[in-house]
């Protein structure tokens, strides 16, 4: 989409979650340098954002509700696009039983989202604004041993949907789908032992941002937004052909388990047992 067929983004407001983070920030920036009118939420603010940054903890209700008063009032009483990009990944086999790990992220990723959202739906509702979903890829082709982010993931785009028809009359509503990006978020499972190496490819930060800005300024309203060609390709094949993407990722899982991908985690060793059949 070129720029010509956007709306104008200059004066329009917008909050966006995970503000500090490596997406949060680059979109901001981008957005300020077009003439928007931006503030951020983010539990550690980093103070050198390009936009004011409020410190927020999508996880307490009450934090939601004075940070997102804050940022509407520092926007001028009103809002046009909420961007929902907090989000925290993490390791989280399906086998094993949820662990607080599991729980936090289902917190920030899925129930943060919502308290945001709601927290907004008078202002987005006034001003017939936008919200963005930051999904995944993962939301319609889950990885293994990453259960809970998927899972958040794949509940955000629920909730989008239930949204999308109570207020799709008054608030557009769309889900953009990124791979992965190289950014802090994956550091928790590096240390685990665990790699997206072979699992997932990492593609431009650049390009998640166009599509972020793609899904707020359209001029109609986008319900589901991918990020790149092959992401677009994956999209389709896990929506239409699901048995095919099991088969894809199954075949990926276990050469790589074989050659020991996995071997120096602890949480994936009941999956290389089963892989090498000695379990």
């Amino acid at each position: 989409m070129s720029k010509q067929d956007q709306q104008d983004v200059r004066g329009k407001r917008v909050l966006i979650t995970g503000a500090s983070g490596t997406i949060g920030r680059a979109l901001g920036a981008r957005l300020v340098a077009a003439g928007a009118q931006v503030v951020g939420l983010d539990l550690r603010p980093g103070g050198d954002e390009l936009y004011p940054v409020i410190e927020c903890d999508v996880t307490d209700d009450a934090s939601v509700s004075e940070a997102v008063a804050d940022a509407v009032a520092r926007l001028g009483g009103g809002l046009d696009i909420l961007v929902n990009n907090a989000g925290i990944g993490g390791p989280a086999p399906a086998e094993l039983a949820p662990s607080e790990e599991v729980r936090r992220q289902l917190d920030i990723n899925l129930l943060g989202t919502w308290r945001v959202t709601a927290a907004c739906v008078e202002a987005l509702v006034a001003n017939r604004g936008r919200v963005v979903m930051v999904a995944s890829r993962m939301a319609v082709l889950q990885l293994p041993l990453a259960a809970a982010y998927g899972a958040s993931k794949r509940a955000m785009v629920a909730y989008a949907d239930a949204l999308r028809h109570e207020l799709g009359t008054h608030v557009g509503v769309t889900c953009v789908y990124p791979s992965a990006v190289r950014s802090p978020i994956h550091d928790s499972t590096a240390a685990a032992g665990l790699s997206l190496e072979g699992m997932s490819t990492y593609e431009p930060l650049g390009g998640v941002v166009d599509a972020i800005v793609r899904a707020a300024l359209s001029p109609r309203v986008l319900r589901d937004v991918t990020t790149t060609r092959k992401g677009a390709v994956e999209f389709f094949i896990a929506r239409h052909l699901p048995a095919l993407s099991d088969r894809i990722v199954q075949r990926t899982l276990a050469a790589r388990a074989r050659a020991g991908s996995f071997d120096t985690a602890e949480i994936a060793a009941g999956l290389v047992r089963r892989h090498r059949g000695l379990a």
